[in-house]
């Protein structure tokens, strides 16, 4: 259980579930070519998994007196297990999911996309040893890495079974990844904000330059409370122009009662919110948002089936 703890279970398999969904709840009821077999894209999702896990691991590792101060009861290494057992277990991680991706990318015979995977590995580790510390800087690598792990089921599953004949279609197939994409990015990109303020007392402790401890608190949720527009804005732009002109209702519906309506709660408890305690519920209310905004994938998919 203190292994799992370490690894932050919960996002690891939050992050399995947006690749499996994306992989069987749309690309495989496309009724296209795919480049990667069942088994081969479970190892992608391994590989993800491994990579993600041992950036948590790092993670945890330099963040152990900032948590002895926001989290004592959720510190883990130094207490349950060694500093240098969660080291070794950092590398086994990281050399795991990387060597999976460097054989992926032979199978897909690109073999210099395994490079993607280092990319992936050394900036977890120098965020967590660095970037952190840095005003949003450390917000926008979380939030762009978690995009990343979208844009790769195009790059492997997509992008080499792409050829002159279905480039178009294989185009705006990719082009729906990387709306997804940019949606996880703005979700946990201001998820990634509330964090820092849940975590401000401990941050400042350990001289870090986080938002609230530069803006304060206050002027920071006024920050929040602005740029959450932006994904609000744009999922109402994407409703109105995808979704009702195509008379997807089922789909609208789904997205503006379990999508649309909770990012508006969210705006609202900003107004509100006061303490630890309601900054980490706003926090995982943007975990299930992220969650179902996923999932509206497979919603879409099944009601354009549904149509036709």
């Amino acid at each position: 259980m203190n292994f799992l703890k370490l690894i932050r279970y919960q996002n690891l398999l939050l992050l399995a579930f947006m690749q499996i969904v994306f992989r069987y709840g749309f690309l495989k009821l496309q009724n296209i070519p795919l480049a990667l077999s069942d088994f081969n894209y479970a190892l992608l999702v391994l590989s993800t998994v491994l990579i993600a896990a041992a950036g948590y691991i790092i993670n945890n590792i330099f963040d152990q007196e900032t948590d002895s101060i926001n989290k004592p009861n959720a510190v883990v290494v130094g207490k349950s297990i060694t500093e240098n057992t969660a080291y070794n277990l950092y590398i086994l991680l990281n050399v795991s999911g990387v060597g999976i991706g460097f054989y992926l990318s032979n199978v897909i015979s690109k073999p210099g996309f395994a490079a993607i995977f280092i990319v992936i590995a050394a900036t977890l580790y120098i965020y967590a040893t660095s970037l952190k510390q840095m005003m949003l800087v450390g917000n926008l690598i979380v939030a762009a890495l978690l995009s990343i792990s979208i844009l790769i089921i195009g790059v492997f599953d997509l992008f080499p079974v792409t050829h002159a004949s279905n480039q178009q279609l294989m185009g705006s197939l990719f082009s729906i990844l990387l709306d997804y994409a940019i949606f996880s990015f703005l979700i946990n990109f201001i998820r990634e904000i509330i964090k820092d303020i849940e975590d401000v007392n401990g941050d400042y402790n350990q001289g870090m330059t986080t938002l609230p401890i530069v803006l304060g608190i206050t002027r920071t949720l006024k920050v929040v409370f602005v740029f959450s527009f932006v994904p609000l804005l744009l999922l109402l732009f994407y409703i109105n122009n995808y979704l009702v002109a195509n008379d997807l209702y089922i789909a609208t519906a789904f997205a503006l009662l379990l999508i649309v309506a909770p990012i508006l709660y969210f705006i609202i408890q900003l107004l509100t919110a006061k303490n630890a305690k309601d900054y980490h519920a706003m926090s995982t209310l943007l975990k299930w948002i992220l969650f179902i905004g996923i999932l509206s994938i497979f919603i879409i998919t099944l009601n354009i089936n549904y149509n036709a």
